[in-house]
């Protein structure tokens, strides 16, 4: 062994110890030479290849463990290891420890102040090509431990061969591993800040395993080729505010699988084929999925997340996941993503310790740590944490064309107190409970989100009266897109849940939302939340025989499309499932067959026809310009009736009767002369109902009527939502105007 390298730095190179393995493997100069060291242990012998001339320098084994050192003269030149291995194979490869610095100053600063918002292009595993070698970038952030090693399928796992250099500037850890190809597993193997060893999976990798398989996966990202140009360049001009918005929420490992074959999932490639229709054909203008980031715990439904980079592998490559979205796209569907940055699983491939130090999440249980889920919460006061998350959601738009991402459990980042009593939390430097560091994280993901990529939306899933959560930063809001309404949901559950002799007492149940309905930009949501746990699915949430309860959950779902906002529904509510949500099997598609279920399934089509036709429904949706209450007083019969108005269409009067009483020449306040053509009847027979209606329409008496100028006598249905969309009059002719 030569004088410059000490047995200790020998020793603790052996033991995987040493934070700096480049000052001692690689060429170094010793004396008036320099000298090749490389650790292989595989090799019986070693050589040193100098790739100009050709000229080989045979090596020889300094210890028993496989280090080998090679005097190769004064000259420094480009060259080879030719390794001879014990089976006596020969191959020539490059040396990693030949290679300098590969992440750039610039990166290491705007990491370190949190806006690097690329990151995923540096940090991970990269395919590339250094010095006329093919083979991958591996870096990792991880800034309190000792030594960290790449290991994987192409060096036996052995954390010996492989370690990191270290970046001391902005604690990351790189090298470039040349040979290996996409497929290849990996991990980061971390000797910790306690000298503890842990494998831990790739916070940035592409692809990865999930279940109790949990290692890496080396993946191209830049060979998908879109066809969704025409979708992408009219997404960059919608207004989202101002257009239809009808959400169909899935759970893509559950809406449908394959019982003859072990249950199996349907893969991204067989839901484009078969779940796209679907949607598409019941009218919808976007799918939203729960998590599809890689997850360990089908249980979790995808909210318990330990890749964020990765689709999950459960259904799919990341390119059949393209395929998707694509897909989406090309049949005018856009996707939404569940995200879920308040908190992450302890698993131990996962982030939670990544390097034996609190890296990612709070240190204190007090911060870190929601006991209500088991799961970790991520430290938002450090620029790093946060550079990781606001990258994160940039990288869906970015590298997957994704349309949206609803941020789940915004309430519990708002609140140092969520779910915790006295004595459970910390104030924040005022003294007070917002925290501070996660509404400036939200802030800055909401506004550079919007920068980027215009004509996406961010949704909040956000359950307490936080102002502003859907106004943009520079007004001194969130800077959300659209927050999730779960007053509304709340409110009218438990309204459609009571007993219709009862709803005369809870009239205002039914009519609170609308206080507030323009506070923010809303989406009504009936979610999968409202549908597991023992809460009931919504058929059987509904009072009454059976054919109350399907004539109540279809005057639910007319009532829902009339309210102001947005509108989303879970799978299985279209057709009436009877048994709450269970992730582990297919919705109940047989139920199809029958005239009830299959009903309910062709309102929410003509909901959804009428909902995206009709400018009423959408065009003023959060503002007192597009909705007027008619009359909301009739709590003895139960009945309320209102107008959706809008700038380029006419007026629709809607009447809700939440009894079973049909109720006859019930008159109704009508914004002016002309013929109401019946747009809507929820008891149609078409959808199950007794037929009970208006002939199609009714003309408007001149009988001023509840602050009208004219009025309706109506025959109201039984439990039904009806409307009546106004043709006026050609003042000249006295027929319809269009006639």
């Amino acid at each position: 062994m030569n004088a410059t390298t000490s047995t200790d730095d020998i020793q603790r190179l052996l033991k995987a110890e040493h934070d700096d393995p480049f000052s001692i493997l690689g060429m170094h100069r010793d004396g008036n030479e320099n000298v090749v060291r490389s650790f292989h242990p595989e090799a019986k012998e070693l050589s040193v290849v100098d790739r100009s001339v050709t000229r080989k320098y045979p090596g020889s084994r300094v210890n028993e463990e496989g280090l080998f050192e090679i005097p190769v003269g004064s000259n420094q030149f480009d060259y080879l290891l030719e390794i001879t291995t014990w089976s006596g194979e020969t191959l020539q490869v490059s040396d990693p420890y030949s290679y300098g610095p590969l992440l750039g100053e610039l990166d290491m600063h705007l990491f370190k102040e949190g806006n690097h918002y690329e990151i995923y292009e540096k940090l991970g595993a990269h395919l590339c090509e250094l010095n006329g070698h093919k083979g991958v970038m591996f870096a990792v952030w991880a800034p309190n431990a000792q030594r960290v090693s790449v290991v994987g399928d192409f060096n036996g796992w052995d954390g010996r061969v492989l370690p990191m250099r270290r970046r001391v500037e902005a604690g990351i850890w790189e090298i470039f591993v040349p040979g290996i190809s996409e497929g290849t597993h990996y991990k980061f193997e971390v000797r910790n800040c306690f000298g503890q060893i842990v494998l831990k999976s790739d916070p940035f990798a592409f692809y990865g395993q999930h279940g109790i398989q949990t290692a890496s996966m080396v993946f191209e990202l830049n060979r998908f080729k879109w066809d969704d140009q025409a979708w992408m360049e009219k997404r960059e001009k919608d207004l989202w505010h101002k257009k239809p918005i009808s959400i169909y929420e899935v759970h893509l490992g559950s809406w449908a699988r394959i019982p003859e074959e072990n249950n199996r999932y349907l893969s991204y490639i067989e839901l484009a084929d078969r779940l796209i229709p679907y949607v598409k054909d019941l009218g919808y203008t976007h799918i939203e999925l729960l998590p599809v980031a890689e997850h360990p715990f089908d249980g979790s439904w995808g909210y318990q997340v330990t890749g964020y980079f990765a689709p999950t592998s459960r259904f799919g490559n990341p390119d059949e996941f393209r395929h998707f979205v694509n897909a989406c796209h090309e049949n005018d569907l856009g996707v939404i993503l569940d995200w879920v940055p308040g908190h992450f699983p302890k698993d131990l491939h996962g982030l939670a310790l990544f390097d034996g130090t609190h890296l990612y999440e709070h240190a204190d249980p007090r911060q870190g740590e929601h006991r209500d889920w088991g799961t970790l919460i991520f430290n938002y006061g450090r620029n790093e944490v946060r550079n990781f998350l606001v990258a994160n959601g940039l990288y869906w738009f970015d590298k997957f064309h994704i349309d949206g991402l609803r941020v789940d459990a915004v309430a519990s980042m708002l609140y140092l107190d969520y779910s915790r009593r006295a004595g459970e939390w910390i104030p924040n430097v005022f003294g007070g409970r917002e925290n501070l560091d996660a509404i400036h994280f939200l802030k800055r993901f909401n506004e550079v989100s919007y920068e980027r990529f215009p004509g996406i939306m961010t949704i909040a899933e956000e359950s307490t009266s936080w102002p502003g959560v859907s106004r943009p930063v520079y007004l001194g809001g969130v800077g959300f897109g659209f927050k999730w309404n779960m007053g509304w949901m709340h409110d009218f559950l438990q309204y459609m849940s009571l007993e219709p002799i009862h709803r005369r007492y809870h009239q205002g149940e039914a009519t609170f939302s609308l206080i507030y309905a323009f506070s923010e930009q809303f989406i009504l949501v009936l979610s999968h939340d409202e549908v597991v746990h023992g809460k009931k699915s919504l058929i059987q949430k509904m009072p009454g025989d059976t054919w109350q309860k399907f004539a109540n959950l279809r005057l639910f779902y007319g009532w829902m499309y009339g309210h102001p906002g947005k509108k989303l529904l879970f799978m299985s509510g279209e057709i009436a499932q009877w048994s709450e949500w269970n992730h582990d099997k297919s919705i109940d598609w047989h139920l199809v067959q029958f005239p009830l279920h299959d009903g309910v399934r062709r309102l929410i089509q003509h909901l959804n026809y009428l909902y995206k036709t009709e400018p009423a429904f959408w065009e003023n949706d959060d503002s007192y310009k597009g909705f007027e209450w008619i009359d909301f007083r009739d709590s003895d019969n139960s009945v309320l009736t209102f107008l959706r108005k809008s700038d380029s269409g006419q007026p629709i009067v809607f009447i809700v009767n939440a009894t079973p009483v049909p109720r006859y020449a019930y008159r109704v306040g009508a914004p002016g002369e002309g013929w109401y053509e019946e747009l809507l009847n929820t008891d149609a027979d078409l959808y199950g109902g007794s037929n009970m209606g208006n002939y199609g329409g009714i003309h408007a008496d001149a009988t001023p009527w509840q602050g009208q100028s004219h009025s309706l006598l109506v025959t109201l249905p039984p439990l039904a939502t009806i409307a009546f969309k106004r043709h006026p009059y050609n003042q000249k002719t006295g027929a319809l105007k269009g006639d």
